[in-house]
């Protein structure tokens, strides 16, 4: 796993070297192309072809939309259903197989649908949706078809962000890649700050956080409730450092190439007031990819109210599936769709009744909603890292009925408190603009040493041999 390992550190800084000593803009694209190709076939070769089948076919619909503007239609249609059958293809077929077999058994009905054993994808569902946002765009008029494959390509392969995201707009990066970054010692260091606490949260938090939670989730029918209670609010900052981690990795390599991803994470957990608040803040670029390519397309020019309703739930469960080809996922996210629903129809109300009793303006007020948001995100998530469920209900269920002393780690435990005191410290401070800053200090000594304690901090505590990054599977 590339990013999570010492070939990393080589591979990275030598693309620096290269890319700022080439003299041309085209040169430079075409070396970060063929660095983000061998980025990508790390994991498995044949995954190029994949990749590149689905940016010719996206590139072609596009430019053909664009030229026979009668047929924009077609041609976007097909491109969008070319990607989805790779996606259906290596993604669902066997889940769909596997429930049509058992809904026909349930009808008195054997059947008998063959399996396709291929290993997924590595970060599939993320470039396929950058393509197919590419070519809505252009359709929409929002942007002009590139011209240029190998441009065209560099974007939908661009390798920090390639495999887990943010999913970019062609709006935002593709214009980018027709720019000359210089190189830029302020903004290079800005970079590698970013890379540092993103290791810091995948390695010192989430791979931390992960010991103890995989314990209990791997061994369901080996714990009690109070080992199902911690290890479920546990898993949150597992699953944030985990993927926060990546996009901080991700936009912090970017920026010391001169490139700027969209913001990913806006500090979810801590501050997130409502359901609405907290989507607006986690994983936003797929969040706003949704909301923008299903959501509002669905709700169009409608003010019925109960259509908002269904168009949001509709997207939600959408959302579940493209997370992952198990009822877990669609469970989650389904629950989040309700959520927002019940959010939407008690919005007048609550707004009445915070500003007739001067709630929102009080401390304690926002930290209330901040923690029952938090804990209902806790009963979702439940599902989301639950192998199957029935483990889910099981979960759920023991936390309530089958209480009792949670299994104890105590020396993971002080890590973990640690990395969640350095966490909140820093989100803490940009939620608040505290005046003090140690990444981002005007003293070049001051940035240098928090590097230092960062990188020590991620050394000492660290877990150092931990899994790949968890959104690699989607």
């Amino acid at each position: 796993m590339l990013f999570n390992s010492l070939a990393f550190l080589l591979f990275f800084p030598l693309v620096c070297i290269v890319y700022f000593t080439l003299p041309t803009i085209k040169l430079r694209n075409w070396f970060l192309l063929a660095a983000s190709y061998y980025f990508y076939m790390n994991w498995r070769p044949v995954y190029a072809l994949l990749l590149l089948a689905s940016t010719g076919i996206t590139y072609l619909a596009a430019l053909g939309g664009a030229k026979y503007d009668k047929h924009k239609t077609l041609f976007l249609t097909l491109g969008i259903v070319f990607n989805l059958l790779i996606l259906f293809f290596f993604k669902y077929f066997n889940f769909a197989a596997e429930n049509v077999t058992a809904l026909m058994a349930f009808l008195g009905v054997k059947i008998n649908i063959p399996e396709f054993r291929v290993l997924l994808p590595v970060g599939i569902s993320f470039y396929i949706f950058q393509a197919m946002g590419y070519m809505i765009d252009v359709h929409r008029g929002d942007v002009k078809p590139e011209k240029d494959f190998f441009t065209y390509a560099l974007f939908v392969s661009f390798f920090p962000q390639l495999v887990a995201g943010p999913i970019e707009r062609s709006t935002n990066l593709l214009p980018q890649f027709k720019q000359k970054h210089h190189f830029d010692y302020d903004r290079v260091m800005a970079g590698v700050s970013l890379m540092v606490w993103g290791y810091f949260m995948k390695l010192g938090l989430a791979d931390r956080c992960g010991l103890y939670v995989d314990a209990i989730y791997n061994n369901i029918n080996q714990h009690n409730g109070g080992s199902y209670l911690l290890a479920s609010l546990i898993f949150p900052f597992q699953l944030y450092g985990d993927f926060a981690g990546y996009s901080f990795i991700a936009i912090g390599c970017s920026k010391v190439l001169g490139f700027k991803l969209m913001e990913n994470f806006r500090r979810p957990y801590f501050f997130s007031t409502s359901i609405q608040e907290y989507w607006k803040r986690n994983h936003i670029s797929l969040t706003s990819w949704f909301m923008d390519y299903i959501y509002y397309p669905m709700v169009g020019k409608s003010t019925k109210l109960w259509w908002w309703c269904f168009a949001i739930f509709v997207t939600f469960f959408i959302s579940g599936f493209w997370h992952g080809a198990a009822w877990t996922y669609v469970v989650c996210f389904s629950i989040h769709g309700i959520y927002l629903v019940v959010c939407i129809l008690k919005d007048k109300r609550q707004r009445k009744f915070e500003k007739k009793y001067g709630l929102r303006k009080k401390e304690w007020w926002l930290w209330c909603n901040r923690v029952v948001t938090f804990l209902l995100v806790v009963i979702t998530l439940v599902f989301f890292r639950a192998h199957t469920l029935e483990d889910a209900i099981t979960v759920l269920k023991g936390i309530f009925v089958n209480p009792g002393a949670p299994y104890p780690e105590y020396a993971n435990f002080i890590a973990i408190g640690l990395a969640v005191i350095v966490l909140m410290i820093k989100e803490f401070s940009e939620e608040y603009q505290w005046k003090f800053s140690l990444s981002e200090s005007r003293s070049w000594l001051v940035r240098d040493m928090y590097l230092v304690f960062m990188i020590a901090y991620i050394v000492l505590f660290g877990v150092l041999s931990g899994d790949q990054f968890i959104y690699f599977q989607f």
